[in-house]
């Protein structure tokens, strides 16, 4: 018997590859990770198109209550789903650790994700550097380490792919500290306000006379629901980026480095159409 991490692809429940399908058809429990990223087509359609029920696996099962998840799975094929490719979180990692501990056997049934997606820009993979993550700022907590990395990966000429924050499960500290278990609405963000959060990072190194290789005018790309029908892609300088709206999310933003002459290009040919389809939506309208 086995424990399965297959991926799902980019959000389409027909995105599984054949090898996770026959996989999922054969388990004996089946459950869907909802917490490092989103399904766009819904828990049901999964269901619907595999012809089983699936069990929702929140942040507290899989990082607290793992033994849940590796319950039986010496005796039962167990399998456990993941949006894009399953090594995209640590988290995925510690799985495969604690399985082979326990000694349950395991594989892994790879797909796409949006590290390997963004190449839809026309960015080419081998000129990124390290990715970050932008989180949701608070009233008082503004991370900004996450500069840092972009502003070497500018020094080297390199692309950084940045992947926004998701809020899911989530609890208020005042709920916390009381000990309720109510739940902030989920909150998934979007290009627009990473630029915001960008720009403020870079006003503040301006005004605190530090240096910044990232300014206003770096050119950045906004991607939203990649590999879907309802794609996206716009490129600008971050200060006329942050008033492009892309839509329903998920979102992604790349901070471009040195580009050659034909990522320039396919990147105009991507915002054309993106402009030409938005306009006549409006026109429409």
């Amino acid at each position: 018997m086995v424990f399965y991490l297959i991926g799902l692809g980019l959000g389409n429940p027909e995105d599984v590859t054949v090898k996770g399908l026959k996989a999922i058809k054969s388990a004996d429990r089946v459950y869907l990770e909802a917490y490092t990223s989103i399904l766009t087509c819904g828990k049901s359609a999964l269901e619907e198109f595999y012809g089983r029920s699936i069990i929702l696996a929140d942040r507290d099962m899989v990082e607290q209550n793992s033994n849940e998840l590796l319950r039986d799975a010496k005796k039962q094929n167990v399998v456990f789903l993941v949006v894009g490719d399953p090594f995209g979180a640590t988290t995925h990692s510690d799985l495969v650790l604690r399985a082979l501990e326990q000694e349950i056997p395991y594989k892994v049934i790879h797909n796409a994700s949006i590290m390997n997606a963004v190449g839809c820009c026309g960015l080419q993979l081998y000129n990124f550097g390290e990715t970050v993550s932008i989180v949701f700022w608070t009233d008082t907590w503004k991370p900004s380490s996450f500069c840092d990395k972009i502003n070497e990966n500018l020094k080297r000429g390199m692309h950084t792919l940045c992947l926004l924050d998701i809020k899911v499960k989530e609890q208020s500290i005042e709920n916390l500290m009381r000990g309720k278990k109510v739940y902030e609405p989920p909150r998934y963000m979007t290009s627009n306000l990473a630029c915001q959060q960008l720009l403020e990072v870079v006003e503040d190194k301006q005004s605190e006379s530090e240096n910044s290789v990232l300014t206003k005018e770096t050119m950045c790309v906004s991607l939203a629901c990649v590999g879907s029908d309802e794609q996206k892609i716009v490129a600008a300088p971050l200060n006329q980026l942050v008033n492009c709206e892309l839509g329903p999310v998920l979102h992604s933003l790349i901070i471009t480095g040195t580009l050659h002459p034909l990522e320039y290009d396919f990147l105009k040919i991507c915002t054309v159409l993106y402009n030409e389809s938005h306009s006549n939506t409006a026109k429409a309208r």
